[in-house]
């Protein structure tokens, strides 16, 4: 037995309470599609029988209403010939063809009252299944939607990217103790420009002296004049 096991069970189901029990909600939307599919397909098949079964019954109604007309006129024939008997026996056959065409009359209405509900089920079972469908597409789209967003949630607050973090700050460490390295290594080494300043800070000085001496001998040289 499928998911439903009658026509009407389909049309007065309830999708979304289906989907909502559902552990699978795109794996039961799959099934229930499928069931409404197999399901029209046997709605279809039983119409195309009654139609066919109407086609049956309107051809020997006609036929019983052919043979009615046929034995009426066989009926005047042998009256016109005296053949009272003959007339007698035509009568009765034309009852039993008009009896036979009355009551195949009757199941012929009972066949299109048939037909009209099995159309009408199509309909019905149509439209469930085109909403269905609809209802297939949002669910996978919904459900790929949601799977990613976990699959990014899950890869955040894992471990990796904690792991992560703490190499890219190792590797930021690692950089700053060669750059220390290399500076050390600079340290105390002179360069061209170096040499130049001081020189340049030595000969200053040398002038600068050199002024000096001549200020204080100037100044010793007054002092013994003036004595």
């Amino acid at each position: 037995m499928g998911i439903f096991s009658r026509f009407t069970d389909i049309v007065n189901s309830n999708i979304n309470a289906l989907l909502d029990k559902a552990e699978d909600p795109e794996k039961m939307v799959r099934l229930i599609i499928q069931e409404m599919e197999d399901t029209l397909v046997e709605v279809r098949s039983a119409s195309a029988k009654t139609l066919a079964n109407k086609k049956e019954i309107v051809s020997q109604i006609n036929k019983y209403e052919s043979d009615v007309a046929e034995w009426q006129g066989k009926a005047e024939l042998a009256l016109s010939k005296d053949r009272e008997d003959l007339a007698r026996a035509a009568l009765q056959e034309k009852k039993k063809s008009a009896e036979a065409a009355e009551s195949l009359s009757k199941e012929l209405s009972v066949v299109d009252e048939q037909i009209s509900k099995l159309q009408d089920e199509i309909g019905q079972l149509q439209d469930k299944l085109a909403d269905a469908k609809t209802r297939q597409k949002a669910i996978i789209m919904r459900q790929k939607t949601a799977s990613s967003r976990l699959d990014v949630k899950r890869t955040l607050d894992s471990t990796k990217v904690d792991n992560a973090m703490g190499r890219f700050e190792q590797y930021e460490r690692k950089i700053d103790d060669l750059e220390s390295q290399v500076d050390a290594y600079d340290l105390g080494k002179k360069t061209l420009n170096d040499e130049f300043a001081e020189l340049e800070s030595g000969d200053k000085i040398d002038e600068e002296l050199a002024a000096l001496k001549a200020k204080v001998k100037g100044d010793n040289t007054s002092s013994s004049q003036s004595e």
